[in-house]
């Protein structure tokens, strides 16, 4: 609070959006720091159809670096998410690695030919994935937690 209220007193106008920034990105970096995995797979699909959203209006407007900006973030996104998946853990594993592995294909003809109707066809492959994903978080988030035995456990705090 005291900063704020610094913030609030400061004359030098660039100073007050320096630091308001600087506090916004510690804000967004602990909340990534302490989300559950299932939390941060939901941050990372929305962060997905946000890139996949800029990057067709960049194409649009032929923004080029704009564009390479945000499909990068994306095939960073998808890149992760294939990286993370454990395909073993259930049945349908493989089917969503294959599912990434197109993204990232159409990603990269989305870039090479500056094709917002491929991008827009790649968001709409997304959003039903993320919603997915989101429910399944609610769902998790909303059972009771199980406490586990803490006997022979260690190094623990």
């Amino acid at each position: 609070m005291a900063q704020l209220a610094a913030l609030l007193a400061a004359d030098d106008a660039e100073a007050v959006v320096t630091a308001a920034e600087r506090m916004l990105a510690q804000y967004r970096r602990d909340a990534v720091l302490s989300a559950s995995p299932a939390r941060l797979l939901v941050m990372l699909m929305d962060r997905l159809a946000l890139d996949l959203d800029r990057a067709a209006e960049a194409q649009d407007a032929q923004d080029r670096e704009a564009e390479r900006r945000s499909l990068g973030n994306a095939q960073a996104i998808v890149a992760e998410l294939m990286g993370s998946l454990d395909v073993d853990a259930w049945e349908g594993g493989p089917q969503l690695l294959a599912l990434y592995g197109h993204l990232t294909t159409q990603l990269l003809r989305a870039g090479i030919d500056h094709d917002p109707t491929i991008t827009r066809a790649c968001a709409r492959v997304v959003a039903p994935l993320r919603e997915a994903w989101r429910d399944a978080a609610e769902s998790l988030a909303a059972e009771p937690a199980v406490a586990a035995p803490l006997d022979g456990i260690r190094g623990v705090g």
